[in-house]
């Protein structure tokens, strides 16, 4: 087969040095390798096992004759089997190799968009494989690539690699030290985590949501998530993407959500147009569908604390009608209790926002809710609601005389 192009399965590549296997032996923890590859990490002093990193009890390598039998079978067929991605052209590709690959403003943009295939191929494909990337820390590597700004590559060109990479990026991720993430803090790189979001694609755009919302959850990075709630132009695209009501706007929602956890980034979403386009949002919503409306309703209950977010509400032509909107759902009750909670805080010191909501059939909405199967606390928020604005009407009809 010299010259010719093999597309692998994955089951037939050595996880050490990811080509085919030639002579497949297999450790006591049940983990194959080529003997070769095995042979010399053993003879290095290691005692554990490279996937799985047990400690072995028995450092005997059995021969694994039904694995080299299916090799055989499949090199004299010729079989190439369709629904493998990896593809390795007669070289020895080795994790060292990919790495360097990935690292080097050198390497051409097809090759790197080769390596990563590779990557997301053995992510993508077995647990086993999987583990190696977890083990040499593939994830903050991609990172480093996806943010360094390589000189010289055109930025729409660059954009190809971006994308792959954060796809490759965020199948580790789980897996991953998330403290990689605060590379961010640096000024350039984070310089480029905002244009990417500001001349990205859709495709990297929710990507980077996703990174975003680690961020917002991780221990290790609450300073940096400090740090991304003071940079206007990033809290504007993201928000820009619930406006479009674009295929990102869900995972723009989940990044605000995120955001919001930290006290300190709420006025700065607010400031930013956050509730105005939540709440637009939720309007085009329809009640009949499962929609990201629940999410969104639940960040506004989050910002209410501040006076600014109240003022938000009340000002949109369309803020208390939202609001009602999601009190009962007869599909589920998804948001009920953010929504009545919501509407608690505002219609306690307004007027106009009691009649708006009353006017916008919200009494109809609540009975309804009560006599649903609605969890007791949504209940209970219901008969506050209900005889809040029962009482402050009554103060209102008084007032008026």
């Amino acid at each position: 087969m010299k010259g010719a192009e093999m597309i692998i399965p994955p089951l037939f590549i050595c996880p050490i040095s990811l080509d085919l296997f030639r002579d497949p032996v297999t450790l006591c923890t049940g983990q194959t390798y080529d003997r070769s590859s095995i042979e010399k990490w053993l003879a290095a002093g290691n005692l554990t096992c490279p996937v799985t990193m047990q400690k072995l009890h028995d450092p005997s390598i059995i021969p694994n004759h039904t694995l080299r039998h299916l090799i055989d079978q499949w090199l004299n067929s010729g079989t190439q089997i369709e629904s493998v991605y990896l593809k390795i052209v007669d070289c020895d590709i080795s994790i060292a190799a990919i790495k360097h690959n990935l690292e080097s403003n050198e390497s051409a943009l097809e090759n790197k968009l080769e390596i990563l295939e590779i990557i997301h191929a053995l992510a993508d494909e077995l647990p086993l494989q999987n583990s190696c990337l977890i083990q040499l820390d593939f994830f903050c590597l991609l990172l480093e690539a996806v943010f360094r700004n390589s000189e010289g590559l055109h930025f729409q060109e660059n954009l190809r690699f971006v994308e792959k990479a954060l796809i490759c990026a965020l199948k580790l991720l789980p897996f991953s030290d998330l403290g990689s993430l605060n590379m961010l803090k640096e000024e350039s790189k984070f310089a480029y985590f905002v244009l990417l979001f500001e001349k990205g694609n859709m495709a990297i755009k929710k990507s980077l949501c996703h990174l975003v919302e680690e961020i917002a959850k991780g221990l290790d990075t609450k300073e940096l998530c400090i740090k991304l709630g003071k940079s206007a132009n990033l809290l504007q695209e993201i928000i820009h993407l619930v406006h479009n009501n674009s295929e990102a706007a869900e995972a723009g929602i989940q990044a605000i959500s995120a955001l919001s956890l930290i006290e300190s980034n709420r006025e700065k979403l607010v400031k930013e147009g956050a509730v105005e386009e939540l709440v637009e949002h939720i309007s085009k919503s329809k009640k009949h569908e499962r929609s990201s409306a629940p999410m969104a309703v639940s960040i506004i209950e989050n910002l209410l604390t501040l006076e600014c977010a109240k003022q938000a509400i009340i000002n949109h032509p369309s803020g208390v009608n939202a609001l009602v909107k999601l009190v009962f759902r007869v599909s589920d009750h998804e948001g009920s209790e953010s929504a009545i909670n919501s509407l608690l805080i505002i219609c306690f010191d307004s007027e106009t926002a009691r009649e708006e909501a009353i006017s916008s059939g919200v009494l109809t909405q609540l009975l309804l809710l009560l006599q649903s199967q609605c969890s007791g606390r949504a209940k209970t928020k219901t008969r506050m609601l209900l005889k809040l604005l029962r009482s402050k009407w009554n103060e209102d009809s008084k007032h008026a005389l």
